[in-house]
């Protein structure tokens, strides 16, 4: 095994079988093959080559034609897959019309149709991310609307800090998943660009036909990609800008994840991922119930990380054409693309499957006493003696309540003369200690990113 995406074990957990297909040897050439194919019909169309080698070139173009294993070989002797596919194609084009293969990869290099195709790749990819943000955004919204009046404590820190709902806290990821599909609207435009410029960008192997740019325009537009306002042959922005949208991407679904690791633990138990029989089972101790989508998720999302900074290296490129980085993006970008597939997956499963026990988060917000809701307590005490005043008194009383557990933040508050002297009665105090009277806005909230769920998706060219 020399990636996980060769792995029959680990295959289905770090990728995905439509992923994988994107970046396989035969889906890449194919791609290649539909640049020469586009860029035959076309200059064939304007005059540039024979009809008849246009025709014949792009029926050539099916991978199904191609010799895989000679492919592999030529390209460990030439340093590069695109010429020894424009060889075979040439060859297959010639067998069919002696001399008309030649009009092959008329007038373009290697990087266009490697850059391209890539392109086609990173298109394919981002059209399965759309498609698996959108049921993690209605997964999100669902759990958040079921919950919205669900009362949790909030934990800054990891130590209990307010009380806030379940809703809310799943509101926030559905937020953030909406900023994610926005984004993704953003940058197609910037990333889906053809490349195709010639040695260095300046078409000069067509500026004697004086249609070189309606060539590069017209392809384009077969294509169903962008003109590029200028070659990108070492200008990767655009790679290195969906590197970083993977990143952000399993970053968020990290956050997430790891929630849920924190929540399953048994001491917390507010929520715990799908089950299945046997699902997170230990080799030997029977009661155990591990996180494994959050595992993989997390761990996914740091490589993730990792790799989309080699991508920020790659963009430091010599001069017209480099001389090493650009290759990094060969072993880079199908990392990224299936690993990121592969963590949206695993939390829209998780999202789809979560289990969420109201009843323990009840019993986490009462056991320290009252005092998760000191501030609430504070705050109304506040405005008979002052905030600063009332601040310390509740933090003294809070500190005997965490020394002695069989003693109420309630009863310690209603016992105390200065608390007394304020005039607040046990009934108001009572009011203010019940963690469910103490939720903010989180309820109005949860709604927001609700009301703007029905955001733009990403259309299919």
């Amino acid at each position: 095994m020399t990636a996980v995406t060769d792995s029959i074990v680990f295959r289905h957990l770090f990728s995905t079988p439509q992923s994988s297909a994107i970046w396989s040897d035969s889906r890449r050439t194919q791609y290649y093959l539909d640049f020469e194919a586009s860029l035959a019909i076309v200059q064939a169309r304007l005059g540039i080559i024979p009809t008849e080698a246009g025709e014949i070139i792009s029926s050539r173009c099916s991978v199904e034609l191609f010799d895989m294993e000679e492919l592999g070989e030529e390209t460990k002797k030439i340093g590069y897959p695109v010429l020894p596919v424009v060889k075979q194609l040439v060859r297959s084009v010639n067998n069919v019309k002696a001399g008309l293969g030649e009009w092959a990869h008329w007038g373009a290099t290697t990087q266009d149709v490697t850059d391209t195709a890539t392109i086609l790749q990173i298109r394919d990819t981002l059209h399965l991310f759309s498609e698996s943000l959108m049921k993690i955004t209605e997964a999100s919204r669902d759990l958040a609307l079921k919950y919205k009046s669900t009362p949790m404590a909030a934990r800054s820190n990891l130590q209990q800090a307010v009380p806030m709902t379940f809703g809310f806290k799943m509101a926030r990821l559905l937020a953030t998943f909406e900023r994610h599909r926005k984004r993704l609207e953003e940058i197609l435009p910037r990333i889906l660009v053809l490349q195709f410029g010639g040695a260095v960008g300046t078409l000069a192997t067509l500026s004697d036909t004086g249609l070189a740019l309606q060539v590069q325009n017209e392809l384009a537009s077969k294509l169903g990609l962008a003109v590029p306002d200028i070659a990108w042959h070492t200008e990767r922005d655009r790679i290195a800008e969906f590197g970083a949208f993977c990143a952000l991407l399993t970053g968020t679904c990290a956050k997430f994840a790891f929630d849920v690791k924190l929540l399953m633990q048994t001491e917390v138990g507010e929520v715990a991922e799908p089950y299945a029989p046997h699902r997170g089972s230990s080799s030997t101790m029977p009661q155990k119930r591990n996180p494994i989508s959050s595992v993989y998720i997390t761990s996914i999302a740091s490589t993730v990380r990792q790799l989309s900074t080699a991508l920020f290296d790659g963009m430091v490129e010599d001069h017209e054409r480099s001389t090493g980085p650009w290759e990094i993006e060969w072993i880079v970008l199908p990392q990224i693309s299936t690993l990121t597939h592969a963590c949206l997956e695993h939390t829209l499963e998780l999202l789809q499957g979560l289990e969420v026990y109201p009843e323990a988060m009840k019993r986490n917000l009462e056991i320290t006493n009252g005092a998760i809701v000191s501030e609430a307590v504070m705050m109304g005490l506040g405005k008979k003696i002052g905030r600063q005043v009332a601040h310390d008194l509740v933090y003294d009383i809070c500190r005997e309540v965490a020394k002695d557990p069989t003693v109420s933040l309630i009863d310690l508050l209603a016992s105390d003369e200065r608390v007394q002297r304020s005039g607040l009665s046990r009934d108001l105090l009572e009011n203010l200690c019940d963690p469910a009277n103490y939720i903010g806005l989180s309820e109005e909230m949860v709604l927001k990113p609700i009301m703007a769920y029905n955001g733009p998706k990403m259309q299919k060219n």
